[in-house]
């Protein structure tokens, strides 16, 4: 056998085993391309457990000491009213005292501004209060013209709602929003004359937590709605399926 029967021998082989490296490609592509993509949506609502409120007040006084005693007097009858509804001792928290000079401050005529005469200390006190017991605090923070009646000068906040079984509540939800994707997979599969194959990816979204029935934007970090104490939370789920 001669060298060119050779080298024709060879080439036929490459070109062969080449058609034959390129149908697997081919297939392989096909087959990478063969897949559904779907999205299911997860929701349940619930009622918040856990409900946070505060509340500050103040004091102004030329004089710090007499400033600091007022202000002990009016945290002490704010203690008593908050035990005498049924908080606990243990629920109540009052924070540091902040302190800050006044002064008259004005701009002359210049538009220079200008530090004018001392008139006294403010100083502010906040309380706070974390309980479960939600229909309490909730009485409480509606009905605090008690203590401004009591010559307290008092801001309320508006409660802040939690849930504490919220883990439980996220498992239900990815449980509920993977059923819904499959479930679509398989009627897209049907639909096509496929069948569902392996499933090759699976991610979750964020959890979303609004107001029911509100039109409250979800974020890109996920949505807390803490002004609601009803709740409703919302989590997406994506899966890819192989279509046989």
């Amino acid at each position: 056998m001669n060298k060119t029967i050779i080298s024709i021998a060879i080439a036929s082989l490459g070109f062969v085993v080449g058609l034959g490296l390129l149908g697997n490609a081919v297939k392989n592509r096909n087959k990478s391309e063969n897949t559904i993509a779907v999205t299911g949506l997860g929701t349940k609502q619930f009622t918040s457990d856990l409900i946070t409120w505060s509340g500050s007040f103040s004091k102004n006084n030329y004089d710090l000491k007499s400033a600091y005693d007022e202000l002990a007097m009016d945290r002490k009858v704010i203690n008593d009213y908050l035990l005498s509804k049924g908080i606990k001792q243990s629920e109540i928290v009052f924070s540091s005292v902040d302190i800050e000079k006044k002064f008259t401050n004005y701009n002359d005529t210049s538009g220079n501004y200008i530090q004018g005469e001392f008139v006294g200390y403010d100083l502010t006190q906040k309380v706070s209060i974390e309980s479960k017991e939600v229909g309490k605090i909730e009485n409480l923070s509606r009905n605090i013209t008690e203590i401004i009646n009591r010559g307290i000068e008092f801001t309320s906040s508006s409660p802040s709602y939690f849930y504490t079984k919220l883990a439980t509540v996220k498992q239900e939800m990815i449980a509920s929003a993977t059923k819904d994707a499959k479930e679509r997979a398989e009627k897209i599969a049907e639909n096509s004359g496929s069948s569902l194959g392996n499933l090759k990816k699976a991610s979750a979204g964020v959890i979303q937590i609004t107001a029911p029935n509100s039109n409250e934007d979800y974020s890109y970090g996920g949505t807390f709605n803490t002004s609601s104490k009803e709740k409703e939370a919302s989590i997406t789920i994506k899966l890819e399926y192989e279509v046989d």
